[in-house]
């Protein structure tokens, strides 16, 4: 089986060698190459990932001809930075001839631009739903951990991208490969299909949140773009808002009104900054119908504007981890 992984700048490390090490593992234990991959990029070359690493990888135009079971794509930051002609044009040629394409991390984004995520379910980075949902509404972006959609194949990233490479060798070779290649990788617990990004006993809050608290949040985060107000919530959940105010004031350490708002910032800024929707529209997306009092609560929230922050926002990953990587300048 011929596996091509494309990888653009900023990738992922831990992503893309989590995605590939059950396929080496099944490899070596079976003592069989079942499967060969390929590493590619636009332009060929070392390719830099977001920790600084680099991987080298052949050049798009060497491999673009060559017939592939399997067309990955490996993004992570500022996915619409990396689209171009060339790739719309592989990817499209590799679709054609029958090939299962699929995205890491933001990978779906360069597989919707390309056309081919049309009817589509897939999913992304849950950092980047928001953006994947406004950007391709003909694409239905799910929260799970990966998806699996006929011959269009998408993981969210991270550790996950271990269980997405353990069900493609599951799905080639059976359960008995993938269970040897599972424990030789000390992956305990393969995740099914339909496994969420983030279970809802965890996140945000933890399991010692009163119900209460739990249920306003959810209402909260489903009416995004249309808020509801605080006593409509109470209604929906059978509390009072008095009650409520406590609970939030000893749980969350804010009002029920500030913290809804905060989450409606939060996806404002992922929209400000992973796309080029109007900034008026990203106002109305996040349920704010005024555009100045938007930029000035955003302003407060985030010590600048939309507008400054949509630049500042989409410097490269390696800029924004300093000082995880990068070497300090020298003095003068």
């Amino acid at each position: 089986m011929e596996l091509l992984v494309i990888l653009t700048p900023n990738f992922n490390m831990a992503a893309t060698a989590g995605f590939l090490d059950p396929f080496r593992a099944a490899n070596y234990l079976d003592g069989q190459p079942h499967f060969h991959w390929t590493l590619a990029s636009v332009g060929g070359g070392d390719c830099v990932a977001s920790n600084g690493m680099t991987i080298k990888t052949e050049p798009l135009s060497a491999v673009r001809d060559e017939a592939m079971d399997f067309v990955i794509v490996s993004s992570s930051w500022a996915p619409e930075s990396h689209n171009s002609g060339p790739l719309h044009s592989a990817l499209r040629r590799w679709a054609r001839q029958g090939a299962t394409l699929g995205g890491l991390d933001t990978g779906a984004f360069i597989l919707a631009q390309a056309g081919l995520l049309e009817g589509k379910r897939a999913t992304v980075h849950y950092e980047h739903t928001d953006a994947m949902i406004e950007l391709f509404p003909s694409t239905e972006t799910s929260e799970d951990l990966f998806v699996f959609d006929g011959n269009r194949i998408t993981c969210c990233g991270g550790v996950a991208t271990v269980d997405f490479a353990l069900h493609i060798i599951k799905r080639a070779h059976g359960d008995r490969l993938a269970n040897a290649a599972a424990r030789y990788v000390f992956h305990q617990s393969l995740r099914p299909p339909g496994a969420h990004q983030i279970p809802d006993p965890s996140e945000p809050l933890g399991s010692t949140v009163p119900k209460v608290v739990k249920q306003a949040i959810k209402a909260m985060e489903e009416n995004l773009e249309e808020p509801l107000s605080i006593p409509e919530i109470c209604k929906r959940i059978d509390a009072s808002q008095r009650q409520l105010d406590r609970l939030f004031a000893a749980y969350v350490k804010k009002t029920p009104a500030l913290y809804y708002r905060d989450i409606r910032l939060d996806r404002a800024r992922g929209l400000v900054t992973q796309t080029d929707l109007p900034i008026s529209e990203v106002a109305l997306a996040s349920g704010f119908s005024s555009p100045v009092h938007f930029s000035r609560i955003y302003r407060q929230r985030f010590g600048l504007a939309p507008r400054v922050d949509r630049t500042e926002g989409r410097v490269p990953f390696e800029f924004r981890a300093w000082p995880m990587h990068r070497k300090k300048p020298s003095k003068a």
